[in-house]
């Protein structure tokens, strides 16, 4: 990897409030959360037994900040040992940093993405038509998407007019209609983190990565923190209909959350999200391929709090909190295997998503039936939880 991997760990660290999880060995075997204080981890699971119950805490800035808890290490030597597939000292190894949470995606939220979803509906999941699709589709449409307010008036009168050309579409209307387009993603406990193996169905052939800025949100609606995410996307399955939505995006391995969910204090906030910048680089080991790209926060259509909202409320909670994927940033179209064919992924590529606040999350592609199964769900958590005696905190 090149200089997008330079530093897995945020620009400004000193001041990063960091939570994450690792799995342990020996007498302690199981996940523990951890805290990263001063570029090590802290182990303090003995406060809060799953990072969903350090998120309920009101004095949760003070013990990510402050509590005591065991030194596991640099925090640097696992996240290097996660990428070469190693385990790290004492044989720890490092895990998302999310656990109960639901796992919750918005969709089409970026201009960018709301023509891809449509060139993929039009497609119908052929790759070669997309490069044509996306020519005619841009001539007709004419105005920028991005200057479009969802569910505005001016939205309205295009959702209008393109109806009477008959070019209306479902991804249209989440994109700038009233309603957001939330699913769930993944469930809890099955998303993988920085360094491991992400996976494609083997039945894909048209797919890609899907560079995105995640919430850490509580049962309480507030939003405590953000990490980064790739949310795998087959475009051939979902192409063919909307109503393959799971089976395009829950598989094996197809969520990646990492590496550490940085907490919001008096010096990162919301609002530092949004004016960030998202990086991403694929790298092809099987055939030289590179392909970076960057996207901004700030072309977001819909706010990150109206997301939460239309996510959590009056109409929908979420006991254990949820993990919020804010919609993808940048669609990858580089050519790839053939002139027009556009992109897709090749077994072995590397993905590598960053931002200096965040760092960088870099994660391996292959298959999701090849990969190491899951199976540490809820149940073994709390069987393990309670083995170790840590269902109660202090």
């Amino acid at each position: 990897m090149t200089t997008l991997q330079a530093n897995p760990l945020p620009d400004d660290l000193d001041r990063a409030l960091l939570v994450g999880r690792v799995w342990r060995t020996g007498a302690n075997a199981g996940p523990a959360v951890v805290a990263v204080r001063g570029g090590r981890l802290v182990d303090i699971t003995r406060h809060a037994p799953t990072v969903a119950d350090l998120f309920e805490r009101r004095d949760l800035l003070a013990i990510v900040g402050g509590a005591e808890g065991t030194d596991l290490g640099a925090a640097h030597a696992l996240m290097d040992a996660a990428l070469r597939g190693a385990d790290g000292a004492d044989g720890m190894r490092l895990l998302a940093p999310c656990d109960l949470q639901a796992i919750k995606a918005c969709g089409v939220t970026f201009a960018v993405s709301l023509l891809e979803r449509v060139i993929e509906e039009q497609a119908k999941g052929d790759p070669s038509r997309a490069q044509d699709l996306r020519a005619q589709l841009q001539a007709t449409l004419g105005a920028d998407l991005s200057d479009i307010v969802p569910g505005s008036e001016a939205s309205q009168r295009l959702k209008t007019e393109l109806s009477a050309r008959g070019l209306w579409s479902q991804y249209m209307e989440v994109g700038i209609g009233p309603d957001a387009e939330v699913f769930t993603k993944s469930q809890p406990m099955s998303s993988v983190g920085h360094g491991a193996d992400i996976g494609l169905h083997p039945t894909s052939h048209w797919n890609n990565p899907e560079p995105e800025i995640v919430l850490a949100v509580n049962s309480r609606a507030e939003i405590v923190g953000a990490t980064l995410g790739n949310d795998v996307n087959l475009r051939d399955i979902e192409g063919r209909s909307a109503l393959l939505l799971g089976k395009a995006k829950d598989n094996n391995g197809s969520c990646a959350i990492g590496p550490f969910i940085r907490l919001f204090d008096g010096a990162y906030t919301l609002d530092t999200l949004r004016q960030c910048e998202v990086n991403m680089l694929i790298e092809g080991v099987d055939d030289g391929f590179i392909l970076e790209g960057s996207s901004r926060m700030r072309e977001i259509s819909r706010d990150p709090l109206d997301l939460v909202a239309q996510t959590c409320g009056a109409h929908h909670q979420y006991p254990d909190g949820f993990m919020l994927f804010l919609g993808t940033m940048f669609s990858p179209i580089k050519d790839r295997d053939a002139e027009g064919g556009g992109f897709t992924h090749h077994l072995g590529d590397k993905v590598a998503i960053s931002t200096p606040s965040l760092g960088t999350l870099v994660n391996t592609v292959q298959r999701s039936d090849a990969i190491t199964p899951w199976t540490f769900g809820v149940r073994a958590l709390y069987a393990n939880l309670a083995q170790r005696g840590l269902l109660v905190p202090e």
